[in-house]
């Protein structure tokens, strides 16, 4: 495919994407020397400057993140040549290596595992074994003896009716730790209580080369492994191939849709421009792992919640290279009401805020420890989640001039307007392209974005949990069930909103009575009003279930 000579069109869209990413590097670096300048320059007040330049560095925040979302375009079209048709190298399989197929799960409703089950059985791949990997604590006391006993026996029975590897251990470390619980299981040092019924591995000399891993809620396709063993068999150096995540419950949920968009502008450029970079990361399920390179590495960091992306660091910091396959080889169900959504969303931003505290550490100590290509993937993957606290700040900047006069921009709202206006254009188009490329609509695309503004909350309580290092427990995400938060439990959200309505209505009055500044006036009312069409959202996915 890399020999073959670009089309007229191959060659329009590499130019547009060249294009696009100067304009957008152009209008990035105009903006920033001119709010720098208006900020150093300006005459205001102690309070005005501190809050003008919390606001510039929010805005740096936002710059930087677009910036990197638009290199990973390039990449993808420099690589592939075509957006739309962007897809990895398929490799030839030749032999089939024993692999292992693990699916952990902590109390997850039979009928669940009942579907994954099926699908892992029914995979074309022959030399596999399936592995349920059953983390439920029973010894808990909130659950009755004769409900966790009943459900013990659904789960042994449905394996025994698959014939499917039933491993338990003595509890520890969640998700990571029931799995490196395994490895040491079949490389022959089990840790104690650890227990595998039904098939155990009869010839101790056959282990496992590869495990391909999957949670509860994720349903392989038949071809899965054999595209992925190939190319492990292909490229020795390689210690995992991570492949999307797609939901299937999108259509009648909208917290599941609106996830599903953010799951697409991650899986479908993000991954596929750091696969390009070989410097993708893991993300917990759908991957399938060498065992020479888990066994040689330790296994999984069980200190974060996020033990898939900490140890993805770590396997590229002991020279091992990762992979990115675009084909979505595995289909799952979203999360399906804001409580779901937002235990997902601290989870994965408590885990990836405390390993960028680390990384910021470790890149001090030894700046070689990684590629400079590498070093900017994961501080731009792990500081997404600082988004709570910049949003906040965006929030509050059009409040403050409107009512109390605080001018946060320290710019002539004009000049302000001349060089923001080309920044907005170029980052929102190349948002819009690029999902209109892949065949998603513009709707979902902004549904998306407005429910990542919805979790400001969530995103600031796991920032201030990473910045003083206090740990959470593992919250798995419920599945199957829908339900409608108490309007109490979303005050900060509804708070702002009626502050933004606040501001509004008081920008209007100063509009009318005050006039001047008229143009600075007109701005911030503007912002205060799209804010308060943001937020208001919160209702609109409070109630889940879609017409």
């Amino acid at each position: 495919m890399a020999d073959q000579p670009l089309t007229l069109k191959q060659k329009i869209t590499k130019f547009f994407a060249y294009l696009l990413l100067i304009s957008a590097i152009s209008a990035t670096l105009a903006y920033f020397v001119a709010r720098f300048t208006f900020i150093a320059s300006a005459e205001y007040d102690l309070f005005s400057r501190v809050f003008s330049v919390l606001l510039f560095f929010a805005e740096v925040f936002i710059i930087f993140q677009g910036i990197g979302y638009v290199i990973e375009i390039v990449r993808v079209i420099v690589k592939y040549k075509e957006i739309k048709e962007a897809r990895e190298e398929q490799f030839v399989l030749h032999t089939q290596p024993f692999v292992a197929v693990l699916v952990p799960s902590y109390f997850e409703p039979i009928e669940v595992l009942h579907q994954t089950i099926i699908s892992c059985y029914n995979m074309s791949y022959k030399n596999k074994q399936l592995y349920l990997l059953d983390d439920s604590r029973y010894e808990l006391p909130e659950y009755q003896a004769e409900k966790y006993h009943a459900y013990k026996e659904q789960l042994e029975a449905l394996c025994a009716e698959y014939k499917i590897n039933l491993f338990r251990r003595k509890w520890r470390g969640a998700k990571a730790g029931i799995i490196n619980d395994f490895v040491d299981f079949i490389e022959g040092k089990p840790k104690e209580g650890s227990q595998c019924i039904y098939n155990i591995l009869k010839d101790k000399r056959n282990k496992p080369k590869y495990m391909a891993v999957f949670d509860a809620d994720q349903n392989p396709f038949v071809d899965f492994l054999e595209p992925l063993v190939a190319k492990m068999e292909a490229e020795s150096d390689l210690a995992f191939i991570q492949t999307p995540q797609y939901y299937t419950n999108i259509l009648k949920n909208r917290v599941a849709r609106a996830s599903g968009m953010q799951q697409v502008i991650f899986y479908e450029y993000i991954c596929q421009g750091k696969g390009a970079k070989t410097a993708m990361v893991c993300c917990g399920t759908n991957v399938l792992y060498r065992i020479k390179a888990f066994v040689a590495i330790g296994g999984f960091d069980e200190t974060s919640v996020t033990e898939d992306f900490a140890t993805s660091v770590i396997f590229h910091y002991n020279g091992w290279r990762t992979a990115y396959d675009s084909r979505v080889g595995a289909f799952g169900r979203g999360p399906e009401d804001l409580t779901q959504y937002f235990k997902q969303q601290f989870r994965w931003s408590l885990g990836t805020l405390g390993l960028f505290r680390k990384l910021v550490i470790d890149f001090f100590k030894n700046p070689l420890a990684l590629s400079w290509g590498n070093w900017w993937e994961y501080f731009i993957s792990c500081s997404y989640y600082l988004y709570g606290g910049v949003y906040i700040i965006l929030l509050l900047a059009p409040i403050c001039f409107i009512l109390f006069n605080i001018p946060t921009y320290l710019a002539d709202a004009a000049v302000y307007g001349a060089i923001f206006i080309p920044y907005i254009i170029v980052t929102v188009l190349a948002f819009v392209w690029t999902i209109k490329k892949r065949g998603y609509g513009v709707k979902e695309l902004f549904l998306g974005q407005y429910l990542i503004c919805v979790t400001f909350p969530i995103y600031m309580k796991a920032g201030f949990f990473a910045l003083i290092g206090k740990k959470s427990k593992f919250q798995v995400t419920q599945k199957g069930a829908t339900h409608i938060l108490s309007l109490r439990y979303l005050w900060p959200q509804l708070t702002m909103c009626f502050i933004c309505l606040l501001g509004l209505v008081w920008g209007i009055n100063r509009l009318i009575y005050e006039r001047e500044p008229f143009t600075a006036i007109v701005l911030n009312n503007l912002w205060c009003l799209y804010n308060f069409i943001i937020l208001s959202t919160t209702l609109y996915f409070n109630n889940a279930r879609a017409r």
